[in-house]
């Protein structure tokens, strides 16, 4: 039997009970329409994410107190824990390796200007991180690079707090409260937006000394350094690390690159995607059903069709062949409605609403449409065994 031939019948078959067939069909694009759709969308949240990570550059590491990883030691060991110090940011500052250094703790308090006042976050820092944060200086200028026990009390406002103490006012050289302490205001940076939901605009910059006198805070949340993008991470982590050890004695602190948190955070939202996708995937068993129970209706309602194929000399998996092309369109068609109509959907959103993310995974949408066309092969083998094995006497006897 040619191909040809094949092909003419399988088509005639669908085309012939069109509405059972477009059901059918129906059922396919839908699943896999689900399944493009959602992977979009799974795509698009990882590259916000890793895009909301990565606004501060690549060539970053942090260094947090305490280590985050079990070693075997004594209980008794953890008094001895060191926190970070300025003087331990100073030190690393001091590598031929490192380009900025930013000593950093966050807290929360009160600012105030005349008859206006709010709560909001207040983040200590050093002169370095415009540089290092790859954040500009709107008005004015940043702090300064005072030693760190002995900081002027100077503060720079983020442009959504300056517009909430000045309005359209001039803030530079104007004094703040921020909690019990008196600032002059010296510059206001350029809007950066917001970070997974933390906006950077809504903040205050301080001199790290005035803050861990402000919070009454003995060490460092987080050191943050830099260093040239021609530099291997590992190599400057390295070097990082045997400098505090000698400092502490001890590895008492975790040093994490760029690299490591992205790597980390990448495998974890690809790992949403894929979980998404497949729950996207559980609506094509419906599809399944649906093909499966079409095709075995098709062979028993042409019973005396394929005895006489039989008959004339068809072999058995030439009868196969013809339901499982037949099954094998039916889910390819579904797979190729569903896909262009879940393209157009994710087109028209990005249209509409260019800030949603979605971000179409072609590996996906291939995929889907092997999937569809094997769902198809798949749900058609038991109907298509089913006419293949049948006896011709008794096929046509069926007439």
């Amino acid at each position: 039997m040619l191909v040809s031939d094949v092909l003419r019948f399988a088509g005639g078959s669908i085309l012939g009970h069109r509405l059972r067939s477009g059901l059918t069909i129906l059922g396919i694009a839908v699943g896999i329409g689900a399944v493009v759709v959602l992977t979009a969308v799974g795509e698009g949240v990882r590259q916000f994410i890793l895009g909301e990570f990565t606004q501060f550059g690549t060539n970053i590491i942090a260094v947090t107190p305490g280590k985050t990883s079990t070693f075997g030691v004594s209980g008794a060991a953890i008094s001895s824990v060191r926190p970070l110090t300025t003087d331990d940011a100073v030190a690393l500052s001091r590598l031929s390796a490192v380009s900025a250094v930013v000593p950093m703790i966050q807290g929360n308090a009160r600012v105030e200007f005349q008859q206006r006042n709010r709560r909001t976050t207040i983040i200590g820092v050093s002169a370095d991180m415009p540089a290092a944060w790859r954040m500009q200086v709107a008005v004015g200028q940043f702090l300064p690079p005072d030693p760190f026990d002995s900081a002027r009390a100077f503060v720079v406002l983020g442009s959504k707090m300056r517009d909430e103490l000045f309005g359209v006012r001039n803030p530079l050289g104007a004094r703040v409260r921020v909690g019990t302490d008196r600032f002059r205001v010296i510059g206001v940076m350029e809007s950066k937006g917001q970070m997974l939901g933390f906006d950077l605009d809504d903040t205050v910059f301080i001199p790290i000394g005035k803050a861990m006198a402000l919070f009454n805070r003995d060490g460092l949340m987080e050191i943050d350094v830099t260093y040239r993008e021609d530099d291997s991470a590992d190599a400057v982590a390295r070097t990082l690390k045997e400098l505090l050890l000698t400092r502490h004695g001890q590895e008492d602190f975790t040093i994490k690159t760029q690299e490591q948190m992205l790597s980390v955070l990448d495998s974890i939202l690809r790992l949403l995607t894929a979980g998404v996708a497949a729950i996207g995937a559980i609506s094509l068993l419906v599809g399944a059903v649906g093909i499966s129970t079409i095709m075995t209706i098709a062979v028993a309602e042409r019973t005396a069709e394929v005895g006489l194929f039989r008959a004339i000399g068809a072999r058995r998996s030439e009868i196969r062949n013809l339901f499982l092309v037949e099954a094998a369109i039916l889910g390819a068609c579904g797979g190729i409605i569903g896909i262009v109509a879940a393209v157009a959907l994710v087109r028209l959103v990005q249209l509409g609403v260019p800030g949603f993310p979605l971000e179409l995974v072609w590996r996906y949408v291939l995929a889907a449409f092997l999937v569809a066309t094997l769902i198809g092969v798949i749900s058609g083998l038991m109907p298509a065994r089913r006419a293949a094995h049948m006896d011709p006497v008794e096929a046509l006897r069926a007439e």
